[in-house]
Formats: C-alpha cells, sequence, structure tokens
C-alpha cells in the first residue's frame, strides 16, 4: 500500500515546481514587454536626433509610427503610447537599472514623477513590497514618499501604508491580466478577468433588458476601455441610442454609491463628449447602476445639459430609476438562486 504521507509531500514538490515555472514564466513576458518598449523609446529618441527641428520631427514621426504599428499590430500604439515609451527611455537612459519585477503599468505611473530620487525609491519599494499597480497608485497618490523622508519617526508610516496595501500585492497572474500584455501579445481581452461571475452575469442580464426595451438602445461595446495617461479604466456596458442620438454609457458597482463613483462617471461622460461625440449627437448619458446587501441605487449623469432636457426627452426613452432597480433586483434573486442551488 503507498504511503499517504509519501505521496503528499511528492505532490508537494510537483506543485511547486509548476508553480515556480508559471511565475517565471509570467515574469519573464512581463519584462520582455518592458525592454521592448524601452528600446523603441530609444530608437524613437535617437532617430529624432537626426531630425533638423527636433520638436516638429518627433511630433510627425510619432504620428507616422502609430498609424502604422496600429495597422500591422494592432492596439498598443497610440502616440500617446509611443510618446510614454520615448520617455521611458529619457527617464531610464540605462536599461539595467530597471527592475525585472515591475510591470509596464508600473513604469507608466513612475515616469510622471519629476523627483528623480522618488522615482528610484518607487521602483524599489514596488520591486520588493511585491506592490500591484494599484498600491502603488495609491502610495504616489498619498505622497508616501514625501512623508517618509520627513518623518523622524517613520514606523508608523511604514505600517499605515502596509496595512493601506496588503490587499493590493502584486501576484504573478496578474501580470498576465494587464491590458498592456494582452496587447503586446497580440491576445483578446476576456472580460473574465475584469469581472466575478455574479457581476459578469447580472451585467448579461442588464444588457439584455436594455436590447429588449424597445427604445433604440444599439449595443456597441462590453468592458470598454478608457486610456489616461496614467490609468486604464473599463465601462460595463456602451450603447448608442438611436432615437436620442446619443451614447449611453452603464457602470455596476457592487456596494453603495460613492463621490469617487459619480466623480468617474462624469469623467467617462467628459471623455466621450470629446472623444466620440459628433456635432449632431446628443450629450453623452452616464449611468451608474450600483447594488448592495440593502438596496439598489440609480445615478444618471448628463453634465453638458440641463435637467430641463433630460426631463423632457430623455425620460421618453430611457428606462426609469425604477424600472432599472426592479430589474436588477429581480436577476440578483434569480442568479442566486442559480448559484446556490
Amino acid at each position: 500500500m503507498n504511503n499517504p504521507i509519501q505521496n503528499d509531500t511528492l505532490y508537494l514538490k510537483i506543485k511547486n515546481i509548476l508553480q515556480s515555472a508559471r511565475d517565471n514564466a509570467y515574469r519573464h513576458i512581463n519584462f520582455v514587454m518592458v525592454e521592448a518598449y524601452w528600446n523603441i523609446g530609444k530608437q524613437i529618441v535617437e532617430d529624432e536626433q537626426n531630425g533638423k527641428d527636433r520638436a516638429e520631427y518627433g511630433t510627425y514621426l510619432i504620428k507616422e509610427l502609430s498609424s502604422r504599428l496600429t495597422k500591422e499590430f494592432g492596439k498598443g500604439f497610440s502616440a500617446q503610447s509611443l510618446w510614454n515609451m520615448r520617455q521611458f527611455y529619457t527617464t531610464f537612459p540605462i536599461l539595467s537599472t530597471l527592475w525585472r519585477e515591475l510591470s509596464w503599468s508600473h513604469y507608466k505611473l513612475i515616469i510622471r514623477l519629476d523627483n528623480e530620487k522618488a522615482r528610484l525609491w518607487y521602483m524599489e519599494e514596488s520591486a520588493k513590497a511585491n506592490w500591484s499597480v494599484r498600491a502603488l497608485e495609491r502610495q504616489i497618490g498619498t505622497f508616501y514618499y514625501e512623508r517618509i523622508i520627513s518623518s523622524k519617526d517613520k514606523q508608523p508610516v511604514v505600517a499605515e501604508a502596509t496595512n493601506n496595501t496588503k490587499d493590493l500585492l502584486l501576484t504573478p497572474k496578474d501580470i498576465i491580466k494587464d491590458p498592456y500584455v494582452l496587447e503586446f501579445l497580440d491576445l483578446k481581452q476576456n472580460n473574465a478577468f475584469y469581472e466575478s461571475d455574479l457581476e459578469s452575469a447580472l451585467i448579461e442580464k442588464i444588457q439584455d433588458f436594455l436590447l429588449e426595451l424597445g427604445r433604440g438602445f444599439a449595443f456597441v461595446a462590453r468592458q470598454k476601455r478608457i486610456q489616461t495617461e496614467t490609468s486604464d479604466f473599463y465601462i460595463d456596458l456602451f450603447f448608442y441610442n438611436y432615437i436620442l442620438k446619443c451614447f449611453v454609457i452603464i457602470d455596476l458597482k457592487s456596494g453603495k454609491l460613492t463621490h469617487q463613483d459619480v466623480g468617474q462617471m462624469d469623467m467617462y461622460v467628459r471623455m466621450y463628449d470629446d472623444l466620440e461625440k459628433a456635432e449632431n449627437d446628443n450629450p453623452t448619458i452616464g449611468i451608474i447602476l450600483c447594488t448592495d446587501k440593502d438596496n439598489t441605487v440609480v445615478k444618471y449623469s448628463v453634465l453638458n445639459d440641463n435637467e430641463n432636457l433630460f426631463v423632457s426627452k430623455y425620460q421618453l426613452y430611457l428606462p426609469t430609476e425604477e424600472e432599472l432597480m426592479a430589474e436588477i433586483e429581480r436577476n440578483i434573486m434569480e442568479l442566486k438562486r442559480e448559484i446556490f442551488k
């Protein structure tokens, strides 16, 4: 008869081999991309130095490169992305100074810092403390470096920062979920990377509900990605209403509605009015669906027009708060019964 203790020991040894191999593979993929972007930045800078009017030539070069690279390699090579690669090289002209543990998303945040000592400090701390991008963003936003160097008693500052980022540590699997890695490898983004099963199912139900409502909704995209210079956001549902002639963006939030949620939706609305809306389109509408254990909240956002337009025109074709709340709560109960039956 086999000894169960020996078998268990063998299993754990093999498990550790596989886990270590996977972790190394994820990190290797990550740094290959970072190294490639550093080299792209280097090539751009060196080519610019051959131009007569560097500023004008650099702008033309970036625009032309972006167009050609996007056609051949897909997403990830917008003009802004190429400027980031250029800045990456000029900020860190020596490749060997880069930490292999950090992702391109980490470096996008770090190159925005003006203080060289702060950049190097955040790089080292991110690698040693295993900070995710969200953790790094939080530490920069709370001026962790400035607070730590100005404090005589550093231990309370360190303890607070450690506690605030304990749930934001980087795992190797986070690397392969990074949208930049997926773009670099020419892989399709998987919505399951960004949603829990319940949230994903609920979004699917809301999508079907709006399309079946018969009030002019045309589906455009799900998990629509919005990029700023330093961050990436994902809108759960993105529609165009051909009766109202406007975009309608919908975001699902778990938990209670916060001012940050409203501010983020207002940012989405402004960005889509600036980037997507045609001259004959009406202002973009944002809808936040917020669920918690006690109730459901629906919040509309129409920044570029007044409430009269919303009440007199939009309310005829948009679902009311009561309709949306009832649909969400009905679907939550239905999905929970399916999950726990």
